[in-house]
């Protein structure tokens, strides 16, 4: 959890300083580009804060109406950011990108600017504004990573499309989507604009600014439709779920093992179910002490195990 909220309020450090220094660059230059990448960063900024909240909420201790907690918050608020993505920077960059495209491109706000007594071409600014926003982006995107690779080492994951289907930690996935995102962005962004200030044709500005938005929302889709397999209640991929089912089985005393379930109910929260049948001449005392026993293995075995209830069978 600690690690999850580092990386949230790195990238909320990062989106909140770039987003003012991206609007303050379309505002000089008009850009197509400058304004989808503002409406970018100030998205991820309010994501971020869902993000945070979510972390916050689902911390809370169980109630009796939320007998396993509130964990499945990080998941919905995750789910709104994934919308907001879509739906606000997504939609919007598309937008104005092809509004650019079919009515003439990049209407620069004005001309040289003088500051300190030294004029200059205001693009300079989008140019600084789109390297320390890739700079501040990397920052925030190492710690995304770190988490991830963390979880990946831990778990045995070998790729970062595995770690994406199976991980239940979308807070940190969500923050490293979207620090993925970010950097693509601004590489496109400054490329756009690059091309744009040397070519003297507002096509690949503006056509920068509808690339980043088709992005935003592909990526958007992917990451609600990673959040809906935990709403809904997904178990432990089959892997790790048959390696409990060998320590149960293999458990003194087992003969069958009747029914074993498993389901995230939170971030890296695990819920295990297991109906076990016990060899007929022990007694009720003993059968309650291996079933405590068992209890203990899994969660040792697996820190994501937070509840385990074992049921004898006839």
């Amino acid at each position: 959890m600690a690690s999850s909220t580092s990386v949230v309020l790195a990238a909320l450090f990062a989106n909140g300083a770039i987003a003012v220094l991206k609007f303050g660059g379309f505002l000089l230059t008009g850009s197509p580009a400058m304004l989808s990448e503002t409406y970018h960063s100030i998205s991820d900024t309010g994501n971020q804060v869902f993000l945070l909240i979510g972390i916050r909420y689902g911390a809370q201790e169980a109630t009796r109406s939320h007998p396993f907690g509130h964990g499945k918050a990080q998941f919905f608020y995750s789910l709104l950011v994934s919308v907001m993505l879509f739906g606000i920077a997504g939609w919007e960059s598309v937008r104005h990108g092809y509004d650019a495209l079919t009515h003439g491109g990049v209407h620069r706000a004005g001309g040289d600017v003088t500051l300190l007594g030294a004029t200059f071409d205001p693009v300079y600014v989008n140019y600084a504004v789109l390297l320390g926003a890739i700079a501040f982006e990397s920052y925030a995107f190492w710690k995304a990573y770190q988490g991830i690779t963390r979880q990946m080492t831990e778990h045995g994951w070998e790729t970062f499309r595995e770690a994406f289907r199976k991980t239940s930690d979308v807070t940190t996935l969500t923050a490293l989507t979207e620090d993925t995102i970010a950097l693509a962005g601004a590489g496109i962004a400054l490329f756009g604009v690059y091309l744009t200030r040397t070519t003297g044709n507002p096509v690949y500005d503006a056509g920068a600014a509808l690339v980043i938005g088709l992005m935003l929302m592909s990526f958007a889709v992917a990451l609600a439709w990673e959040n809906k397999r935990l709403i809904l209640g997904e178990s432990l991929p089959k892997p790790a779920e048959d390696e409990l089912r060998t320590i149960v089985v293999g458990w003194d005393g087992v003969t069958e093992l009747v029914d074993f379930r498993t389901v995230y109910f939170g971030a890296e929260e695990l819920l295990v179910t297991a109906d076990v049948a016990f060899e007929s001449g022990l007694d009720a005392a003993t059968i309650d002490d291996r079933i405590t026993e068992l209890e203990r293995a899994l969660k040792d075995y697996d820190d994501q195990v937070q509840k385990v209830y074992v049921e004898p069978e006839a």
